[in-house]
């Protein structure tokens, strides 16, 4: 009996390890790809609307013919060199497109017959759009389609710090022109999107500035620099610094402020008063 067990584990191990060896290779190039009618495409793309730009890496495959395998980087003008057909033009195509672009070449010139064309995006670095400043992420973002916005963009990159201010800038070129627009915040995201949530093309940058701040100093309970809200008050501003201390007064309060044209005025503040960025406030002693 003990036999028999021994030569069924056997058995058993055996047949694992026919099966491990019999694992099939993945293939370099699938058959199914661009045939001319820009079917099929590459795996590496981030989704089936993403276009080509300049500096994208890519590698062309032909099915059976490993011989125009060829990596290759999108130039600035849009263009890879590719082997029997020249330069092609590759620049807004999406990986579809593209395939069926460099087929419809190896047929025009009648290099083949019936080319299945397989691009594999190995690198994106042309349709991104960099997101800097008082982000949570900042750094350089793929287009993956053509219907990205700038909330979308801000959403990607982790939203706003608390210290980012109520405005963004987007910075890029439309129709070959230098383009800046300055866009609100809150208004992304608290009102249905308007005109302000507009289109992102390659190579925009959205930078998100520190937010304006004010100062409090003296008989605070937290002195120190906070960021300022909108429409806020002297009042508003010394909560936000946990109020004055047991000593101090809010009747004693001066407020130091820089002019347009860089001079300094130093006044007696009012609970009312409106806090402007990089005004001072001076929480004084009480006097009793």
């Amino acid at each position: 009996m003990t036999s028999v067990f021994r030569w069924v584990g056997w058995l058993v191990l055996a047949m694992a390890a026919s099966v491990a060896m019999a694992q099939p290779q993945q293939a370099a190039v699938q058959p199914g790809g661009a045939n001319g009618n820009g079917k099929g495409g590459g795996n590496g793309a981030p989704s089936a609307d993403y276009q080509l730009g300049p500096g994208d890496q890519i590698r062309v495959q032909v099915f059976q013919n490993p011989d125009l395998t060829v990596e290759a980087r999108v130039s600035e003008q849009g263009t890879i060199s590719y082997p029997l057909v020249g330069a092609v033009q590759l620049g807004g195509l999406t990986i579809n497109q593209a395939e069926g672009r460099i087929a419809g070449a190896l047929r025009q010139g009648q290099y083949l017959r019936q080319p299945q064309v397989n691009i594999v995006l190995l690198q994106v670095r042309g349709n991104q759009v960099a997101v800097l400043g008082q982000v949570q992420r900042p750094g350089r973002f793929p287009l993956e389609t053509n219907t990205v916005r700038v909330s979308d963009m801000l959403a990607a990159a982790g939203g706003v710090t608390p210290m980012g201010d109520d405005t963004l800038i987007v910075t890029g070129t439309r129709n070959g022109q230098p383009f800046r627009r300055e866009i609100d915040i809150p208004g992304l995201f608290l009102n249905k999107r308007g005109e302000q949530d507009i289109l992102v093309s390659g190579g925009d940058s959205i930078f998100v500035n520190k937010a304006a701040v004010y100062y409090i100093y003296g008989e605070a309970q937290r002195p120190g620099p906070y960021r300022i809200e909108r429409g806020m008050t002297v009042q508003q501003a010394l909560a936000q610094g946990g109020g004055p201390t047991p000593r101090g007064s809010l009747n004693r309060l001066k407020l130091t402020r820089t002019t347009p044209d860089g001079k300094t005025v130093e006044a007696d503040a009012k609970l009312t008063d409106q806090v402007l960025p990089g005004d001072v406030i001076f929480v004084r002693e009480s006097l009793f």
